[in-house]
This record gives structure tokens, C-alpha cells and sequence, in this order.
């Protein structure tokens, strides 16, 4: 495309030379143009006959296609720019459904968990996680595996321990993963499968 033009434009300064000569009459002729190196008479050829040339073939055909036809209405513009207040407003807005964590202190979305405690949670699971394959290895597992920390091991009772694997941290237990999460619940599971609705009265 950039050899089309500059093709082009020599053309047009041959033509304009041309056009001079014709008008002026002079004896002296004026030297031939030359664009980045390019030698128009090896593209071009005898300028004779060329007297008559029109727009198009100065041009040619692509280089005006890529005009707007129509400008862009006020209301128009100013939709592409900020959006639609009801659909898509694009403006920073005021947020005002944050809160702060009340372990961390770090501010989140109301029904979003925390970030900064879901990344802790996260990397204290890969780690144990990481354990029990180091410890177990990837074969199946057909008895009960229980996780516990430093020191833990003795303070439980010997028949909790009894039937099931023991993959100890070595490191204490962070403060904020309580030990009540490796215990069952207490609660007697349900013999029927209707639910009962409460607090009526």
C-alpha cells in the first residue's frame, strides 16, 4: 500500500512538472523529483500523452473510503463516553456495601469472604494437603486421617487415635484455626426426613 502511494505521488509531480512547462515555456527544464530513493520512470511510464488525468487516477480507489459519512451526534458521543446511568455507567461510583473483617481488620464486600483470611485458609490447606501426600503417598486411603499440630498427639486419648492415620504439622497450630474443627459434632443425626419448622408460637 505505502509503494502504491509513493508511486502515485510521483506521478503527480511528473504531471505538475509537466503542467509548468506547458504553461511557463521556458527553456529550462526542471529536474526530476525523487521520493525516498524511488525513481518515478521505472514505475512509470512516457508523459506524453499525459496531459489528462483526473482525481481517481492521481488517487486512485481506498484512500477516501475511510471518511465518516456521518458526525456523531452530542448524545451519541456522550454514551460512548460515560455509558447509560441504567445499564452500564462507566464513572467511578461510591461503594458502599464494604465492611471490615472482625479478625483481620481488612475491608471486603458484604457477602464476599474475607481475601486476606481466604488466602491464609488456602495456604495452611496446601500445606496439609501436601503432608498427607509426602506422609500417604497418592495410594487409597481406607482408614480415618487425622491432622494434628505440635504437641497435639499426647493430648489425645488413646482410643481417639486408634484405627486411624496421624499426619503430624511440624509447627504449633496458627491462632486462628480452632481445634474444634478436627471434632465431630455431637449433634444425633435426624431419623426422619421431614423438617419440622420451630419458633411458631
Amino acid at each position: 500500500m505505502s509503494r502504491f502511494i509513493l508511486v502515485r505521488i510521483s506521478q503527480f509531480l511528473n504531471k505538475l512538472d509537466v503542467a509548468l512547462a506547458q504553461i511557463f515555456r521556458g527553456p529550462f527544464q526542471s529536474p526530476q523529483p525523487a521520493i525516498l530513493g524511488i525513481n518515478p520512470n521505472s514505475h512509470i511510464g512516457s508523459t506524453k500523452n499525459d496531459s489528462k488525468y483526473g482525481l481517481r487516477d492521481l488517487i486512485g480507489d481506498g484512500i477516501l473510503w475511510a471518511v465518516p459519512k456521518h458526525r456523531r451526534t452530542i448524545e451519541r458521543r456522550l454514551s460512548r463516553k460515560f455509558g447509560y446511568p441504567e445499564y452500564n455507567w462507566k464513572p467511578l461510583k461510591l461503594k458502599t456495601h464494604l465492611r471490615s473483617c472482625n479478625n483481620c481488620g481488612h475491608d471486603h464486600e458484604i457477602g464476599v469472604l474475607c481475601p486476606n483470611c481466604y488466602a491464609k485458609v488456602r495456604t495452611e490447606t496446601q500445606l496439609m494437603q501436601d503432608k498427607i501426600q509426602e506422609k500417604l503417598g497418592l495410594n487409597p486411603v481406607e482408614q480415618e486421617v487425622i491432622v494434628l499440630y505440635e504437641g497435639e498427639k499426647h493430648e489425645q486419648p488413646s482410643e481417639f487415635l486408634d484405627g486411624k492415620r496421624i499426619v503430624e504439622m511440624e509447627k504449633p497450630r496458627p491462632n486462628w484455626f480452632s481445634k474444634n474443627l478436627i471434632q465431630k459434632t455431637t449433634q444425633k443425626p435426624a431419623t426422619t426426613k421431614e423438617a419440622k419448622p420451630s419458633d411458631l408460637g
